[in-house]
């Protein structure tokens, strides 16, 4: 596996919004070869002017693990360039073969850096939660993807939005917070925040220990997507999701 060569291809197929072959179809590749990727790519785009402003975990729901084979989770990058308004319909033009999946997110204002966080130590270093949209995409042929596929491929996520509204960690019991989905005024789905690793909390905290492998940090002002609580849903023009959070608030996306 050529680590540059990768990185080029997933570049350029985003460029053009083609797609590629899986990587595993064609050799075989490790977690952490995947993760040079992914940082190959992030690391090409802050040089053309990106910036951090978080990170997203994946796989983290049984229900995303079930969709994919997998039993670990995996995380990817949010850059400036990624986030959108909810107030402003986003173009299904700027993408290949769109999702959206349904989180919590979790704002810092301390920094985290594994290994050895614990649950305790992501508490206090949140400054609040929100509820959140993400935006995924693959430029992997037709999302047939493996783990290392989709690590490789930041995660792939390919967009965010932030709900305007926000709670401390104490005003919630995480787990037991329901998540209601409609997709154009119709409800389609509904989850609660145990579906992510039994708390939301562990999953950040997982990922500071996972990045930290890699002498990379969860810093202050950072955005942490903590997984999808409920199956992605395929996007089509037009569609107007909105996501009700109780106890927490809600947010919504619209596409055309």
């Amino acid at each position: 596996m050529d680590i540059n060569k990768a990185v080029q291809a997933l570049i350029e197929v985003e460029k053009t919004k083609q797609t590629i072959e899986p990587f595993t179809s064609r050799e075989e590749i490790t977690k952490d070869k995947a993760y040079q990727i992914q940082l190959g790519i992030i690391d090409d785009k802050i040089k053309n002017g990106a910036n951090v402003v978080g990170k997203k975990i994946g796989l983290t729901s049984k229900a995303m693990q079930d969709m994919l084979g997998v039993s670990i989770p995996d995380y990817g990058h949010l850059l400036d360039t990624m986030m959108y308004k909810e107030d402003t319909a986003i173009s299904i033009g700027e993408f290949i073969q769109p999702k959206v999946e349904f989180e919590i997110g979790f704002v810092l204002k301390e920094k985290l850096k594994g290994p050895g966080v614990t649950t305790e130590d992501v508490a206090r270093a949140t400054d609040y939660v929100v509820p959140a949209v993400e935006i995924i995409d693959s430029r992997i042929r037709d999302w047939k993807i493996n783990f290392e596929d989709t690590v490789a491929d930041n995660g792939s996520s390919a967009g965010a939005i932030i709900g305007k509204d926000a709670k401390a960690l104490t005003e919630l019991e995480l787990p037991e917070v329901k998540m209601t989905l409609y997709k154009n005024d119709e409800w389609f789905d509904s989850a609660y925040g145990s579906a992510v690793m039994g708390n939301p909390i562990e999953a950040v905290a997982w990922l500071a220990n996972e990045v930290g492998s890699y002498d990379i940090s969860l810093d202050p002002g950072e955005v942490i997507l903590a997984g999808a609580l409920a199956k992605a849903v395929p996007i089509e023009a037009g569609d107007h999701f909105i996501a009700e959070f109780e106890k927490l608030g809600t947010v919504s996306a619209t596409f055309k």
